[in-house]
């Protein structure tokens, strides 16, 4: 056995010295040809892939993979963050592929730390970010039902159920080990859009030694694939439906944020048109430009969702067209055509009477410009841009108004606090002024707060409106302490939301992190108690009778310090400033009210297929055709 550890240790040296195994081989520094089991080829073969943070739970399912862990970490080849549960693993590794560009695999045991893994990887695969999952399974031997194995007597049940997800591959023989890993490759990094891999790893496979392996068959990680249509005739058609049309719209998703503010401008100044984002990629193109008018959709804006409604050409960049995003596709009422631009044919296939040009969204924009900056100047209609700005003045006046009102009474509380969009305004000016990495949890946080961010560049704010994830903002803050405390991080939550995964209280002191959370507590799921409010005119049980004092439960952990954010702006000033100077992660509880008063909210001006507006919005999207 000690043979064996001080090979291992010899293999970790080695590839840490050289990056890839190639080059330690080509160096003369490792054989080509060794003896080594399943699970030192897993974390080898990930190392070669350039993936050197595992992040996880330790298992009976999972125990071999850990002892390889230990001795690639005594090595300093590998990082490995064991926390407290699995989900918050998965948007741990997922924040920072999405932040940092760093490709990390969350491991997890056999059976229920499994699915909670699965689970937090809704965000990878709404979001387009690659990561490895690597999961413990059911021996393949199958002696009898394995503890924590789904309990029926079926073969490979947990590889179906992650096949439905995505790409998923059961490691069945060591030697399958090069394919899975091919596979992961492919998916994680080379694909135009990035998704999780789920790498299956029967217990008993684990510990197998492959003999004379091939040390060089384990692939190394592939350059992203960019994908662009070679079809001349796609983009001369849609240079001319641009030059034909009087009043168009752009509508920027995820799959946009890549691309330079400065291709944005050029682009809308040839096209004479107006922008419209989606929650997702804020600061792509900047606020304070007069062609943009912020978000559009179900919870969108005054301005966005006019800009979508009147005009009579749609440019989607890089979107899967959710519901939300499009109103549930009722928001191009007056639209003759699309013109869809996608890396993934799947998505471009969203709308009926569209040009489909599937390309990455910046090469495709250029072309376009080139192709319009030969063409003759187009005529517009010269109240379009007027008539959007007009709406976004009445938008700021709206937003502003409610600014001005910060204070309400609120009845459950029983005395006058901060509204939510005052409190989170407060907040998201306080993280602008200090370069603060804003990341938002799901709910009426969320949604209120994709209406107040004003980011004049990208990266300023993270939000998950994919897969919307309720605490998905708090257990991704351990991200920036594993980067190396690069950034500063703010995550906007609230109490619902935050109960979900409060787990970052005791992850954040072992990892040193330090940020911020901001809670902001109705005490209830403000966005539903809002929606019954709005389809039924009663709420049902989505509000609750237990106050927390969250300020005493964030200092019962010892090295995080909470604060009091009071029931006044000036009061919330001053405890996020005391935050903001403490050296470790800190928590603000803000009281925030919920009430019935207009003044209460920031409200919504698009439509949305659910409860009992679905009769109304499909007819009208089946109206509409697209």
């Amino acid at each position: 056995m000690s043979e064996t550890i001080e090979q291992r240790r010899k293999r970790a040296k080695e590839i840490k010295k050289h990056g890839t195994i190639r080059k330690a081989v080509e160096a003369g520094s490792l054989e080509q040809f060794q003896d080594i089991s399943l699970s030192e080829a897993v974390v080898l073969g990930l190392l070669n892939q350039g993936v050197k943070t595992f992040i996880g739970i330790f298992g009976h399912g999972m125990t071999d993979v850990g002892e390889v862990l230990r001795i690639y970490e005594e090595e300093n080849a590998v990082r490995t963050v064991n926390v407290r549960n699995e989900v918050e693993a998965s948007h741990a590794a997922s924040m920072l592929r999405w932040k940092y560009g760093q490709v990390s695999a969350v491991f997890t045991s056999i059976g229920p730390g499994a699915m909670q893994a699965a689970a937090g990887s809704l965000v990878p695969l709404a979001n387009g970010l690659g990561i490895y999952y690597l999961m413990g399974d059911e021996t393949s031997h199958s002696e009898g039902p394995n503890m924590q194995q789904i309990p029926r007597r079926e073969q490979e049940i947990f590889l179906r159920v992650l096949s439905t997800f995505g790409p998923a591959y059961s490691v069945h023989t060591p030697e399958a080990v090069f394919t899975a890993l091919k596979r992961g490759d492919t998916a994680v990094n080379g694909k135009s859009k990035h998704t999780p891999f789920y790498m299956l790893l029967p217990m008993n496979i684990q510990p197998r030694i492959m003999k004379k392996c091939n040390l060089l068959e384990l692939p190394e990680k592939s350059a992203e694939s960019k994908v662009m249509s070679t079809d001349q005739n796609l983009f001369c058609a849609a240079a001319e439906a641009i030059c034909n049309s009087l009043r168009i719209t752009v509508k920027a998703g995820g799959g946009a944020a890549d691309v330079p503010a400065e291709v944005l401008e050029e682009f809308l100044e040839l096209a004479d048109a107006v922008y419209v984002q989606g929650p997702q990629v804020p600061g792509v193109y900047p606020y304070s430009k007069k062609r943009n008018m912020g978000v559009g959709g179900s919870k969108g804006s005054i301005c966005g969702n006019f800009a979508m409604d009147e005009c009579d050409l749609l440019i989607a960049v890089g979107t899967r067209g959710v519901c939300q995003w499009d109103s549930s596709g009722t928001a191009f009422k007056k639209a003759k055509q699309i013109i869809n631009i996608n890396c993934e044919y799947d998505d471009l296939g969203q709308y009926n009477r569209s040009i489909r040009i599937q390309g990455d969204a910046e090469e495709v924009l250029r072309k376009l410009i080139g192709l319009l900056k030969q063409m003759e100047p187009k005529t517009s209609d010269p109240l379009w841009l007027k008539e959007c700005m007009e709406k976004r003045s009445e938008w700021e006046a709206y937003k502003q108004r409610r600014y001005e009102n910060p204070v309400l009474a609120d009845e459950k509380w029983g005395k006058r606090i901060l509204t939510e969009p005052a409190a989170i305004k407060k907040a998201v000016d306080f993280a602008d002024a200090h370069g603060c990495i804003k990341i938002f949890d799901a709910g009426d946080v969320q949604a209120n707060g994709f209406q107040i961010v004003t980011d004049e560049k990208p990266g300023q704010t993270i939000t998950d409106t994919g897969s919307s994830y309720m605490g998905f903002a708090v257990s991704s803050m351990l991200a920036f302490a594993l980067a190396g405390g690069k950034d500063y991080p703010m995550a906007f939550t609230g109490d619902g939301s935050f109960m979900m995964n409060p787990q970052i209280l005791i992850d954040a002191v072992q990892y040193g992190l330090r940020g911020m959370i901001v809670l902001f507590d109705n005490r209830r799921m403000g966005a539903i108690t809002s929606l019954q409010n709005a389809q039924y005119d009663v709420e049902f049980r989505t509000d609750d009778t237990v106050a927390v004092d969250y300020v005493q439960l964030a200092e019962a952990i010892k090295g995080v310090k909470g604060f009091y954010g009071g029931e006044s702006l000036e009061e919330l000033g001053r405890a996020m400033e005391q935050a903001y100077g403490y050296e470790g992660l800190s928590l603000i509880h803000i009281p925030v009210c919920f009430s019935r008063d207009e003044l209460a909210g920031l409200g919504s001006f698009g439509d949305w297929n659910v409860g009992n507006w679905c009769e109304r919005v499909q007819k009208l999207k089946h109206e509409i055709g697209f």
